[in-house]
């Protein structure tokens, strides 16, 4: 069991399932699917409580009926939110537009400015990961190298995120690393940097180091809803690192909880990943 402190946002989804894909100037029925906890706090959070890790989350949501609901909800689910913030203001729902395919757009308004305050003390934790644009976050990464495991996502943006390993799906990639993907990563992540793990959905994901790479296969799935995939991947691989397994065994465990994922209809985890975590534990 290791303590895990995740920096990513906890949102309310609202569900639009289409009748048909996106096209532009195209006309569209949909069926309201209503609300649903989301975020890669909660869709990464809440598979690692049930691996038997205790986990934290630090976020903001704004100081009203909606924020309410989505703290008591990732509560009820087992995270500790006692560091989650609030705001003056409305939490805005998030929009996931799920075509039939499973394929899901996110439209959201624009986040209020999320400021980090003083890092916490990291002898305390074992893991950080974060997936957040809050300001100060290369300063909290920065001081947690030399006392836990720190992975973060690919920023929007180009700014420094100190990290062990650095996670991008090949989407995040496009337009910004055609050549050396090494040598992009370590600009961002720095000389701490072990791995950079870039996931491409059925292709599977590679993990560059600067001598080498490792591609591990995606795991079949019948895709249901591809919300919170990317965020189950995170998750599995943080499990398995968090117990001292190589890169490639924690690649494989990401997958197969990447493969669960899209195979349940939500965005945090469905009782597919539960199932799967009891029987593992059972059989070991």
């Amino acid at each position: 069991m290791a303590n895990i402190l995740l920096l990513a946002n906890i949102n309310c989804d609202r569900l639009l399932e289409l009748d048909k894909p996106l096209q532009t100037g195209g006309r569209f029925h949909y069926h309201d699917g209503g609300l649903r906890l989301g975020g890669g706090g909660a869709n990464t959070g809440i598979g690692l409580v049930w691996a038997g890790h205790n986990v934290s989350l630090v976020s903001q949501v704004g100081s009203d009926k909606i924020g309410n609901w989505i703290l008591a909800q990732a509560s009820t689910k087992g995270l500790d939110c006692r560091l989650v913030e609030r705001f003056d203001g409305a939490t805005c729902e998030m929009l996931l537009v799920m075509t039939p395919d499973g394929e899901r757009t996110i439209i959201r308004p624009q986040r209020p400015l999320f400021e980090l305050s003083t890092p916490p003390n990291w002898q305390q934790w074992d893991a950080l990961y974060t997936n957040s644009s809050a300001k100060g976050i290369s300063q909290w990464t920065a001081s947690a190298l030399d006392h836990c495991l720190v992975v973060s996502q690919l920023a929007k943006d180009e700014r420094v995120r100190p990290c062990h390993i650095l996670i991008a799906s090949i989407t995040d990639m496009h337009g910004r690393c055609d050549d050396n993907k090494w040598d992009f990563a370590a600009k961002i992540a720095g000389e701490s940097l072990q791995y950079f793990v870039v996931t491409d959905g059925e292709n599977g994901a590679i993990a560059y180091s600067a001598n080498e790479q490792f591609h591990v296969p995606a795991v079949t799935a019948q895709v249901l809803d591809t919300t919170g995939a990317g965020d189950a991947f995170a998750a599995g691989l943080i499990h398995y690192l968090c117990q001292q397994k190589a890169i490639t065994q924690a690649m494989e465990e990401g997958a197969r909880w990447a493969a669960i994922a899209v195979a349940t209809a939500s965005s945090v985890p469905g009782d597919a990943l539960q199932h799967y975590l009891q029987s593992k534990k059972h059989s070991e």
